[in-house]
């Protein structure tokens, strides 16, 4: 799939853009899906065309389990008269391709995506297939459609290709299993991700169209993630079916993929809400200027008595010689002991600079969200030639969603107070 991901669902609201995957398997268990979901990857695999290459752990559980249904089941059948290594080994190739085949999916999305001048900020591999992570949502109908469709079109050529290198080629018969399989796998994974249900790949083609005809983005959004919605209830209903009726893992792996295309077209509907309900609100409208701040060089007993004591905020911005350096939560102090609150400094509590979400007063305030929703902080600082211009929580965001667009404060406003 194309695009970018919402944060944790129940983080208010979803991510811009979208972050699917790509799925499709040849009728059998652990077929991939595209579906939204931030995925940080656990390995990094280098780059391709600029593009940042990592693996989620989660994907090694796919892996295994496609290894071990083409040994134990696929090739055999389809190419009798080998040996349990040879299988074996088929298997391990046939996987690994596999998800080539996938990473090049993604590729095409993202490449599409740099052309239509969304970042790009990496594509990881996970127990779904992958993900093409993109910053920003789809600047136009035209760009989302141009964007969704390269995949599948990747997908059709790999297809096309392998299925005719098997007829054609006249390949050893263990080389020609491999190949064919790969071939109908892509032509499976293309008629998957081309059905007409967000956030597959065919339900984003739908969306585009739709937001072409209308002009109404939520409105699309709301149709595509709708029929997305039936067909996650269709496949959970028919993975249960299976498990009871016949027993078969098949049946539990379906099921699960149908309630996680449940999520994935809700958190997209959320989405669009949230990116219009924040339209044209931006860091700045939302921001605490003028915080309360603290210097790094404190000790935490210094902290204590001279800031928290009198000023009770959650998280406070931390400075040295002016510079911001970091965060300093509440509750990393009250984690410290007493007895080491005259030795610590708040430089040694504080969460580090390069681990905290930094944001600009023109950033929009969808594009903050999503940042701030990715992080454990769930904060961030507003910084201007590395000088603080403000700070941002994820409250401020939830408020603007609850009470609308807000006014323009009297006076400079505060951190949200420790409970």
């Amino acid at each position: 799939m194309a695009g970018r991901t919402p944060p944790p669902a129940e983080a208010l609201a979803c991510r811009p853009g979208f972050r699917p995957r790509d799925g499709g398997l040849s009728g059998h268990a652990h077929a991939p899906v595209s579906i939204l979901v931030r995925v940080n990857p656990t390995f990094q695999l280098g780059q391709v065309a600029g593009i940042r290459i990592g693996i989620n752990w989660s994907w090694l559980i796919v892996f295994v389990l496609i290894v071990w249904s083409l040994a134990a089941a696929v090739f055999p059948s389809q190419n009798p008269g080998l040996s349990d290594g040879e299988y074996v080994a088929m298997s391990v190739v046939a996987a690994v391709l596999f998800f080539a085949s996938l990473l090049l999916h993604e590729l095409g999305h993202a490449l599409q995506a740099r052309r239509d001048g969304l970042e790009i900020e990496g594509i990881n591999l996970w127990l779904f297939g992958g993900v093409a992570q993109f910053k920003g949502g789809f600047p136009s109908a035209g760009a989302e459609f141009r964007i969704a469709i390269a995949g599948p079109l990747v997908s059709l050529a790999l297809g096309v290709l392998f299925v005719l290198v098997a007829a054609l080629a006249g390949l050893p018969n263990a080389v020609d299993g491999v190949v064919a399989w790969l071939g109908f796998t892509n032509l499976i994974l293309l008629a998957f991700n081309l059905l007409p249900a967000l956030p597959l790949d065919g339900g984003r083609v739908l969306r585009s169209t739709l937001w072409y005809l209308r002009g109404d983005l939520q409105w699309a959004t709301w149709i595509a993630s709708g029929i997305g919605r039936g067909f996650g209830f269709l496949l959970v209903g028919l993975g249960l079916f299976m498990l009871i009726a016949e027993g078969t893992f098949s049946g539990a792996w379906l099921a699960f993929v149908g309630w996680f295309l449940l999520q994935a077209a809700t958190a997209e509907a959320r989405y669009v809400a949230t990116k219009q309900a924040l339209d044209g609100l931006r860091v700045r409208d939302l921001m605490i200027r003028e915080p309360v701040t603290v210097d790094a060089d404190l000790t935490l007993g210094q902290f204590m008595d001279d800031v928290a004591w009198s000023r009770r905020y959650t998280t406070y911005p931390v400075l040295e010689h002016g510079h911001p350096i970091g965060l300093l939560a509440f509750r990393s102090v009250a984690s410290v002991p007493r007895e080491e609150w005259n030795t610590r400094r708040v430089r040694d509590a504080m969460v580090p600079f390069d681990e905290v979400p930094l944001l600009t007063e023109d950033e929009p305030a969808i594009d903050a969200l999503a940042e701030l929703s990715t992080r454990d902080a769930n904060r961030g600082l507003v910084v201007d030639d590395d000088r603080l211009a403000g700070f941002l929580s994820i409250t401020d965001l939830a408020r603007a969603l609850e009470v609308g667009r807000p006014s323009p404060p009297l006076t400079p406003k505060t951190p949200e107070r420790a409970p």
